[in-house]
């Protein structure tokens, strides 16, 4: 029997602080019978990631319903964080897990992206794999100038969405897309200099000619400065290969790395000493040295993307 398609969607919500508006949003997500894996939320980043998977349809309709709950429940002009923000459902990227390819989650992409535009009168711009146009592959040139600039330009040529109205009220735009796995990985320094975070963001990130496939900015949260990276391919770029690259930045700054934090989760294949292994083959020990590689504080097996898509 062919297993039947199964694809992962992370919602990024800009909503960090009310715990009740949270558990809206993991709730509707959920509505129609997609699984939860991971929840979390930055008061800082003033944001909340969820992560979700299962086959197509409950996915879809439950990220409808999520980004509904998010336009009427999250106000941009009233909203601050550290984090970069275009909407209250900022970004929805959808990702191929089974019997389902990259081309296939694009397309599911533009049919979410249409239905947000004329059923909830929300902007929405295209990305990645699921792009309309090369100049918005990437988030960063979408969102650049963030909430307060798309208010003013959306009705321009260029600024156009490409589905719902050209205004943007108190909900802003949707970046909805397709994209491989990523791994949202962030590392903190032992100091609140964030001038020294951004000058290690731009030399590590792939648009200064850093890393590879590695996204970085320098921010300041809770009181640490920040490097907080997108990692979009972690066999080009993987997660240890980061951290030792901050860390040589980081000594020309006079800084020092204090410890990392996984937003969401990551691969059994992007672990230090876990590649090629099965979930079920993991050790406490294998799991402890990984993390420790990684400074992350703890690692619990529940993060382990094969662990928690064990029984979909």
């Amino acid at each position: 029997m062919n297993a039947s398609p199964l694809i992962e969607a992370v919602p990024n919500f800009s909503e960090g602080r009310r715990v009740q508006v949270i558990d809206e949003l993991a709730a509707a997500v959920q509505a129609h019978g997609a699984r939860l894996l991971h929840r979390t939320s930055d008061h800082d980043h003033n944001r909340t990631v969820l992560t979700v998977a299962g086959p197509p349809e409950p996915v879809l309709r439950g990220l409808f319903d999520a980004v509904e709950v998010a336009g009427s429940r999250i106000d941009l002009r009233r909203q601050r964080g550290v984090h970069p923000r275009l909407g209250a459902a900022d970004v929805v990227p959808l990702v191929p897990l089974r019997e389902c390819s990259l081309a296939e989650c694009a397309r599911f992409a533009r049919q979410l992206g249409r239905r947000i535009g004329d059923k909830l009168g929300l902007p929405v711009y295209l990305y990645a794999a699921a792009a309309a146009k090369p100049e918005r592959r990437h988030i960063a040139d979408i969102r650049r100038g963030e909430y307060e600039a798309l208010i003013q330009q959306i009705r321009r040529p260029e600024y156009l969405p490409d589905f719902g109205p050209a205004r943007a009220g108190p909900a802003g735009a949707v970046i909805v897309g397709a994209r491989p796995i990523l791994i949202a990985f962030n590392v903190f320094l032992r100091s609140a200099n964030v001038a020294a975070a951004k000058t290690i963001a731009r030399r590590i990130r792939e648009s200064n000619g850093g890393l590879p496939a590695v996204r970085a900015l320098g921010l300041r949260v809770d009181g640490q400065a920040q490097v907080s990276m997108n990692l979009v391919d972690y066999r080009i770029t993987p997660p240890l290969a980061v951290v030792e690259a901050i860390r040589q930045e980081a000594a020309r700054q006079s800084a020092a790395l204090d410890r990392s934090e996984l937003i969401g989760l990551i691969p059994l294949d992007a672990l230090p000493g876990c590649e090629g292994l099965e979930w079920s083959s993991l050790s406490p020990q294998l799991l402890a040295e990984a993390a420790g590689a990684l400074l992350l504080p703890a690692l619990p097996v529940e993060r382990i993307l094969e662990y928690a898509l064990r029984r979909l």
